[in-house]
């Protein structure tokens, strides 16, 4: 049975298969004719689903070099049947040259890019390997009962091994285990501040920030921000009419604007949140895509700052895991938090995280998704060019400014979603509802296959440059 050798520079698995197909046909290994294992077949042998076989052959067959036949299988083409064989380009990696759309890339064109999310089939088989290593581990028992508060300690100094990844000086014993992000946030607010109390964050921000701050009896103001972040001065202004509880800051592709803070506002924004006694969360989710920026903002302030992070748009976007880094002091409340809302968070998800934490590969697989996240930047720059937005060069999404044709975002994304694309409007990152997003979008851009993002963007840029009264 063939057995292809994968090699993580060709991109996502199934583009690996694909590649090695094509190497060992132009080798001479595979002969004219050849058939090749089944999807079944192939997917036991790798570990892999049979879809993600079935794309690599379909992606094979869309180059010429395998037929395959109802009944039969799939087998290497003969030479002039329908075509030669494309060589390899000399240089570069197989099969990372642009690759049109084709009808199986348009049969599942309803990419949603309204979801900010990590690309899915980088993740596959890192987790099947960490499943499996689990599985056959001597302290699985121990992964099957109830654990302290905060998480066991192997767990917490994985948690501390990938925020000094990140440039955070953390310990072990500063850490607390949360069921990712978002649930981290919910933490965080619970335990630091009380009802009523008020909540600053940046004037265009995520909605999870108001879903939580608003669910939990709390008071929310947006900050102003310019192309370097949270604006110092205006965050200044703000503490002196009314001193907030909390400043929640995203410094590194702060969402949705994609600003990078630089090491002179984190600075002021730390000098700023110490001359009013107040509480800083560094909300770093996307910090792994800013590898050689500054040093975190927590560690501006380390004093009076909540360190925040998850691995879900990192590493495993479904193991729910993040980590939270606090002084002293607080982390009995921010324990308490955690068992109010789930008791603890699951010492099986914790443990797969550690697995690959210590063994490297979750730093390996932030570094793919930052390739990848490049690679589609290219696509985005080649559809959507003509158009005003921002972005970083390994971002996961753009900021998008419609242009004048379109009056709001709220009705180029309603339009957007009859036509099977699904973009988040400016609006709903308003955290002061005062309009100051009306006209931008936020799209995310790791969903799907290249080339499905490729056929989504151009569909979008077609609507992007119709006026709206044309729908009326």
């Amino acid at each position: 049975m063939w057995q292809p050798t994968l090699f993580e520079s060709d991109g996502p698995l199934y583009e690996r298969i694909a590649a090695s197909l094509e190497r060992d046909i132009q080798a001479g290994r595979l002969a004219s004719g050849s058939r090749l294992p089944t999807l079944k077949e192939l997917a036991a042998q790798l570990g892999v689903t049979p879809g993600t076989v079935g794309r690599a052959y379909e992606l094979a067959q869309r180059r010429g070099l395998v037929d395959g036949e109802v009944g039969r299988g799939t087998f290497v083409r003969e030479a002039g049947n329908g075509g030669d064989v494309r060589p390899l380009s000399t240089g570069s990696p197989p099969l990372s040259r642009p690759i049109p759309a084709t009808a199986s890339d348009l049969a599942s064109d309803r990419v949603d890019l309204s979801i900010v999310k990590p690309n899915l089939e980088i993740q596959e088989p890192y987790l099947r390997a960490a499943l499996a290593d689990l599985a056959q581990a001597s302290y699985l028992p121990e992964m099957l009962d109830y654990t302290p508060d905060g998480g066991l300690p192997p767990h917490r100094q994985a948690g501390a091994t990938w925020m000094q990844q990140a440039g955070l000086p953390a310990r072990a014993e500063q850490v607390v285990l949360t069921a990712g992000g978002q649930h981290g946030l919910w933490v965080v607010i619970n335990a630091l501040t009380r009802p009523g109390d008020l909540v600053f964050c940046e004037s265009l921000c995520y909605p999870g920030v108001a879903s939580v701050v608003h669910g939990l009896g709390r008071r929310l103001k947006g900050i102003k921000l310019d192309e370097a972040g949270m604006q110092a001065d205006t965050l200044r202004e703000a503490c002196r009419e009314e001193r907030p509880a909390l400043v929640i800051c995203i410094a590194n592709c702060q969402n949705p604007t994609c600003s990078v803070m630089p090491a002179d506002r984190r600075r002021q924004i730390a000098e700023i949140v110490r001359e009013f006694d107040t509480t800083l969360v560094d909300d770093d989710i996307y910090g792994f895509l800013v590898p050689t920026g500054a040093a975190p903002l927590a560690s501006f302030a380390p004093e009076r700052s909540v360190y925040l992070t998850s691995l879900s748009k990192s590493v495993l976007s479904t193991v729910r895991l993040g980590y939270i880094h606090a002084p002293a002091e607080w982390l009995p409340g921010l324990a308490a938090s955690v068992r109010t809302s789930i008791w603890m968070v699951s010492p099986l998800a914790a443990q797969i995280a550690t697995i690959l934490i210590n063994g490297g590969k979750a730093e390996e697989l932030g570094r793919a998704q930052q390739q990848e996240a490049r690679a589609r930047q290219q696509i985005v720059r080649e559809a959507l060019g003509e158009f005003e937005f921002r972005t970083q060069p390994a971002g996961f999404h753009i900021w998008l400014k419609l242009p004048p044709r379109w009056s709001s975002g709220d009705q180029f994304a309603s339009m957007a979603r009859s036509h099977g694309l699904i973009v988040a409007p400016g609006s709903s990152f308003a955290m002061n509802r005062d309009g100051e997003a009306q006209a931008f979008i936020r799209i995310a851009i790791m969903g799907g296959t290249r080339g499905q993002l490729r056929f989504v963007l151009a569909k979008l840029a077609g609507l992007l440059k119709t006026a709206d009264a044309l729908w009326l």
